[in-house]
């Protein structure tokens, strides 16, 4: 019955909120006109924040009764929300502001989300996770989602992020709540985390003042000692402090820390100190924000200030707000005693209040609207999977790997292959995938088992496998009784090392990997949720690159920033290093996910890079509709046409640098079987500009299959290889080696157009694929790898990947309706391509979003880079700028149109200078390089896929809405 009450007070609220909390008035008016109605008791209680809801014996409960008591007796300022459901929450907090002569101030301490603290929302990482990250706009995106979860809830302030320093592993209460013990990643983290919270409308509290980091008490239970010199604080434990304070942290959450360099009055906790307060945190470090107690209700303070003078001491001390203050009414008679005996003045007391309306004012509760319940949880959950996905793939360390053999894990190696669960009896997505990717034998040993289980699955497994893959799940975050790990499980786990050539991955709180530091493969992974632990297993497969570094010591072989990760030759900043505005540059997230829901593509890779560095990396999506396999920004694509700048026409350029090739001669000059047909008087320039005559597409495929029902001639293709089959075109289906000869004479025979008007053509490339191969006496993609991809350690670029990877490594293509007939993934999808057995000047090549950003940075970079010379500067200009009297092209790249200003459809984007140079592909990607900026715009996708509509995709203009809003965060189009 109590919730249909407050629903129906909730369905009240909704109508009436904004009838009476909408205010026209500017920001001094409204604190004026509030202001004036307060009584000195309402002042004080304006002071207070209380707590809604808790926990008792496992279960959420809700002080409704004591809060509407406080609202209406006290005009209390705000209060915290911690357990509970969305609605349960939502309900009440649109009661409590209908009560409220005052509107409140909603607080919520949910530094990892709301997840946190409510039930049916999943939670985010906790900070340590973040720590072992490297990429600043993560951070930033999370304080963002973080933000809107709050403010779809009616919160106005997140008591995040935690800036203490965890320098203690013994550290019982904050541990994981820190991005680690270095300073300047953990203040760095901070910034990015309060700039996403603040950005987006929710105050942020930088936590616990003067630093909780480097404790062996919980301040729950007892008072803290820090027993630092005061130049120790100030290089550590204050540092992140000063810089949050720095770059404009909205609010400051005071501990209950004894620092006896800062007061060494016995038993004085910071949170009521003056020194700490007025003195360093006011005077010396400039703050002039909100400051919170930490919740007084903690016996830090509560066994030395107990009832009201808690309070008291506290606003003596300079605090703004009360969190968590238990005894209202003791305390507002502790206050007016601490006023009566000066220790207090009603300035100071006013001065409080209206600080505290400003900020009410500044986060929007002077027009409150009611909570909305439609979708609520929904809301709340929308971006949280992706967002863990991101931190998962860029937290994941690689610690140590002494086994190369093993680690990367490449599934079709024939290996023996078992994964272990060490503390847990619970099947869970691991070993799905260990199962699915390597065929592995699964075995649980939970916590409740022995040394003697131990030692017999130990004497069971030796000589049955070649390869253990360990996970340690399910232990403690705290520290106490070694995170209650199972001996008998450490026991196992040293042994299977001993014994077994094993990866180990530790799933949860870093600090427990001191036991196991001596493991040869050893991974962090932080989190045991399931999209870690899928993310764990890309990784183990080599789908993915390490990017994680440990974020605090675990042992002295594992010291902070440990991380095996893989070197770039362009290094990822944060984007306002290279003039991007990320606020606007992040809308790229809203363009691509629209399309996935619109199923435009199923998914898609998105890179920006400028001034050789990485702006912005980021995949969304899946491999396609209904396989749920997630896109990563190492997915390797099919390039489509890309193929033609990327493969052929570098080749082209480096064969014209060399002066072996000549564009003004023509085909019969290079390709002895031209000669005597009409093809061999071509020009090599006419052909890199599409304006020699030949026919845009041959569908050789077609002569091939019969053309009722499409199966394939049984005297053109086999199931199998073997000497007269060999090319490969698909998945078991090979064509005659011998065919090659009837596609050139295909081409040969094909007819022939004017010269000198632009036709874009794949024939054009074919041909110029070839005059390479002629030229250097190697198949393109054996020249292609050995000239450039390998020299600039692009190993996942190339022809026919199924040769050197998983076929799961490849997005999928296409399910191909005709021709094939079957799944597309890492055979080329361009039909032409396929019978030239994956490799020609036209489609073929596949890459991923990275190995195009070195490819493109190498042409920005005129030639040269990182001390390798590849062309010459003049080389380079001649074949990127416009070429063509008659076309945009430039010699074999495509370019924006030249009237781009003017034109209702630009292209490739609005914005793109005329120096711009690149091309599209067919299966949906795109590569453009901006000299003007010194910018590189990638796009991959695999929008063929979708073979209901696959041209929605073109019609939704991805790609240039994308390219626009990277211009448009450079300031570019700006008045």
């Amino acid at each position: 019955m109590k919730q249909i009450w407050l629903l129906a007070a909730a369905l009240f609220a909704a109508g009436s909120l904004t009838a009476q909390k909408k205010s026209a008035l500017n920001a001094d008016q409204w604190v004026d006109s509030v202001f004036k109605t307060l009584n000195n008791d309402q002042k004080i209680a304006q002071l207070m924040i209380v707590r809604s809801s808790g926990m008792k014996n496992g279960i959420p409960v809700f002080y409704d009764k004591e809060v509407e008591e406080a609202i209406k007796k006290y005009n209390i300022g705000g209060i915290c929300v911690f357990q509970g459901g969305p609605v349960q929450h939502a309900l009440r907090i649109n009661n409590f502001q209908q009560l409220a002569k005052t509107p409140l101030l909603v607080t919520v301490d949910g530094e990892w989300g709301l997840g946190m603290r409510f039930d049916s929302v999943m939670s985010l990482p906790r900070q340590v996770m973040l720590g072992a990250t490297n990429d600043p706009s993560l951070m930033y995106d999370y304080g963002k989602a973080v933000a809107e979860q709050c403010k779809r809830v009616g919160i106005q302030v997140n008591y995040a992020p935690v800036v203490d320093i965890n320098n203690n592993p013994a550290n019982p209460v904050i541990g994981e709540r820190s991005a680690g013990e270095d300073k300047f990643k953990v203040t760095e983290l901070g910034i990015q985390y309060m700039k996403g919270l603040q950005d987006h409308g929710v105050m942020a509290c930088a936590k616990h003042f003067p630093g909780h980091g480097d404790v062996a008490v919980d301040s729950h239970y007892d008072l803290p000692l820090i027993p630092k010199s005061r130049q120790e604080l100030d290089s550590m434990e204050l540092y992140p402090f000063r810089k949050m304070i720095e770059a404009g942290v909205g609010s400051v959450m005071v501990g209950h820390l004894a620092v006896p360099a800062i007061d060494d009055a016995k038993n004085r906790p910071s949170s009521v100190s003056a020194k700490h307060i007025n003195e360093l945190l006011r005077k010396e470090l400039g703050f002039k924000g909100l400051t919170f107690t930490d919740a007084l209700e903690m016996k830090g303070i509560a066994n030395y200030y107990p009832d009201g003078e808690a309070s008291a001491q506290s606003l003596i001390a300079g605090n703004d707000l009360l969190c968590l203050p238990g005894d209202i009414p003791g305390g507002i008679q502790a206050v007016k005693k601490a006023i009566r005996k000066k220790r207090l003045t009603w300035a100071s007391i006013n001065e409080k209040v209206r600080k505290v309306l400003y900020a009410k004012y500044q986060y929007g509760l002077a027009n409150l609207n009611p909570i909305d319940l439609h979708n609520l949880t929904a809301d709340l959950n929308k971006d949280i999977p992706a967002l863990r996905r991101r931190v998962a793939e860029e937290a994941i360390t690689v610690l140590r790997n002494e086994n190369r053999a093993i680690f990367p894990l490449q599934p079709g190696t024939n290996r023996r292959v078992a994964y272990v669960a060490i503390g847990t009896n619970q099947d869970n997505l691991l070993a799905n995938r260990m199962r699915k990717d390597y065929g592995a034998h699964t075995y649980f040993f939970s916590n409740k088992l022995d040394e003697n289980a131990a030692n017999s699955l130990i004497q069971f497994m030796i000589g049955q496998y070649d390869v253990v893959i360990a996970g340690v799940h399910s232990y403690n975050r705290t520290p106490a009784r070694n995170f209650g790990l199972n001996p008998a499980g450490l026991h196992l786990l040293g042994h299977l090392r001993d014994n077994i050539p094993t990866i180990t991955v530790f799933f949860g709180n870093p600090y427990a990997i001191k036991n196991a530091c001596d493991n040869k493969v050893l991974l962090a992974a932080y989190d045991d949720d399931p999209i870690t632990q899928e993310t764990a297993a890309d990784l183990i497969n080599g789908k993915i690159r390490p990017k994680g570094k440990l974020p605090v010591s675990v042992c002295p072989e594992l010291p902070v920033g440990t991380g095996l990760v893989t070197q770039r030759l362009l290094p990822e900043t944060w984007p306002g290093n290279l003039g991007f505005r990320y606020d606007q540059l992040v809308k790229i997230d809203s363009v691509c996910l629209d399309a996935i829901k619109q199923q435009a593509i199923p998914g898609a890779v998105v890179l920006v890079a400028r001034d050789g560095k990485i702006a912005f990396e980021r995949s969304y999506g899946t491999y396609t509709y209904n396989d749920s396999t997630p896109m990563y920004c190492e997915t390797i694509f099919d390039m489509a046409s890309v193929t033609k700048i990327m493969a052929t026409t570098l080749s082209v350029m480096k064969l014209v640098d060399e002066g072996r090739l000549d564009i003004n001669k023509t085909l019969g000059d290079y390709l002895v079987w031209t000669i005597g047909s009409d093809k061999a008087g071509l020009r090599i320039k006419d052909i890199l500009l599409h304006e020699a005559g030949l026919k845009s597409f041959i569908p050789f495929y077609r002569e091939t299959i019969d053309p009722v029902d499409g199966s394939p001639n049984g005297a053109i293709y086999s199931n199998w290889p073997d000497s007269v089959y060999s090319i490969r075109v698909a998945e078991n289906v090979f064509l005659r080696k011998d065919f090659t000869d009837t596609l050139h004479k295909r081409i040969l025979q094909s007819e022939l157009g004017p010269a000198g008007k632009y036709v874009y053509s794949d024939n054009d490339f074919i041909f110029l694929g070839r005059i390479v191969e002629a030229i250097t006496g190697q198949d393109l993609d054996t020249y292609t790898r050995s000239t450039f991809y390998e020299p600039l350690g692009l190993t996942n670029t190339g022809f026919k990947p199924r040769t050197r990877f998983p076929a799961g490594y490849m997005a999928p293509t296409e399910t191909e309706p005709v021709f094939r007939k079957q799944r597309l993934q890492g055979d080329v999808h361009d039909p032409g391509a396929a019978m030239f057995g994956g490799v020609a000047g036209h489609a073929g090549l596949f890459s991923t979003a990275y190995d195009l950003a070195v490819l493109s940075q190498l042409l920005l970079s005129k030639g040269t880079l990182q001390g390798q010379t590849f062309f010459k500067p003049s080389t380079v200009d001649l074949f990127t700028v416009y070429a063509s009297g008659i076309s945009r092209r430039a010699l074999g790249f495509d370019k924006p149109e030249r009237d781009n200003p003017i034109r209702k459809e630009p292209y490739p984007a609005t914005y793109a200078s005329p120096e711009t140079f690149g091309h599209t592909g067919f299966t949906g990607t795109c590569v453009w390089i901006d000299p003007k900026y010194n910018l590189t715009y990638i796009f991959l996708s695999n929008r063929v896929v979708n073979n209901g509509d696959p041209n929605k995709f073109l019609r939704m203009s991805v790609r240039p809405k994308v390219q626009d809003i990277i211009y448009r965060s450079m300031g570019v189009g700006e008045k």
